[in-house]
């Protein structure tokens, strides 16, 4: 894809999740493009990178208030970036990762607008029904409120 349409800074919001390694190999289908992973830690979800997570001290539960707690999904989630960087043909292919505190919709499209981001490729969870109301859809979310063009992969 080297024609002008081709997206040329793409976005690929991690969580762990199948779905959004899913994304980024995706985003590596654009050739031209430079990648950038960002994982999004909300302090008050308790399950930020994977099913089940827990504190590094073994507390489930308000684990988003101790420095260990911190230490530890910045850890996990540099080890994913690391993991899934090595995933790509060229790792050089994926120029940047990033991690960020806050809730995820709004810190996705705030580093789209703050950091010329013409794509977002990103995982859909697929809840449906009362899940999705009670919890929202992030992926959803983001493709209503993105100033760039999103994918979303299932």
């Amino acid at each position: 894809m080297s024609d002008s349409s081709a997206p040329k800074h793409v976005l690929v919001p991690i969580d762990g999740s199948p779905q959004s390694e899913r994304a980024l190999d995706f985003a590596l289908t654009f050739e031209d493009a430079k990648i950038t992973l960002l994982t999004v830690i909300d302090p008050v979800d308790v399950d930020p990178l994977t099913r089940g997570y827990q504190s590094p001290t073994g507390v489930p539960g308000m684990v988003g208030y101790s420095e260990e707690w911190y230490e530890g999904v910045l850890n996990d989630a540099d080890e994913l970036h690391e993991r899934l960087r090595e995933r790509a043909d060229d790792p050089d292919r994926v120029e940047g990762t990033e991690v960020v505190f806050g809730r995820p919709t709004r810190r996705i499209c705030g580093y789209v607008a703050d950091h010329d981001i013409d794509h977002v490729v990103m995982g859909a969870h697929g809840r449906t029904g009362i899940t999705r109301v009670l919890l929202g859809n992030t992926a959803e979310s983001v493709v209503r409120r993105s100033p760039a063009n999103v994918t979303v992969i299932r």
